[in-house]
């Protein structure tokens, strides 16, 4: 038997996880890169990048690969990684970086708490 029971699934954990994640306050930061220019940074969140106007190359210290990515395509980056982007050609690219508000202490237990709520809109009465 290669595949598990349907009765042994855990609908409800992946559920609240997924609604706890599009729920909880994102930080997006838009920035070009123009072309020749590279620019590099160590990652401080785990985030999505997110490419528009033109292919953009990235490589990361982890990884022996460099990555193409093409304007509408996203790249996921983890915490403390070093990256470096270019453009290919002579077109600006657009780049957005999103990751989840950093939330510490009493603030991530109340965020938690509320996404938790799964509020939605108002119903009348």
């Amino acid at each position: 038997m290669d595949q598990a029971s349907p009765q042994c699934m855990d609908d409800d954990a992946y559920r609240y996880a997924y609604y706890q994640d599009e729920c909880l306050p994102k930080v997006v930061v838009h920035f070009p890169v123009a072309p020749g220019a590279t620019l590099t940074w160590r990652v401080q969140a785990n985030s999505t990048l997110t490419v528009k106007g033109a292919r953009l190359w990235l490589t990361r210290i982890s990884s022996p690969y460099d990555h193409w990515i093409a304007p509408g395509q996203t790249f996921s980056l983890q915490r403390g990684e070093r990256i470096w982007l270019s453009t290919d050609g002579e077109r600006t690219a657009q780049v957005s970086l999103t990751s989840a508000l950093p939330a510490n202490g009493v603030l991530a237990r109340w965020l938690g708490q509320l996404a938790g709520l799964r509020l939605g809109p108002p119903s009348p009465r």
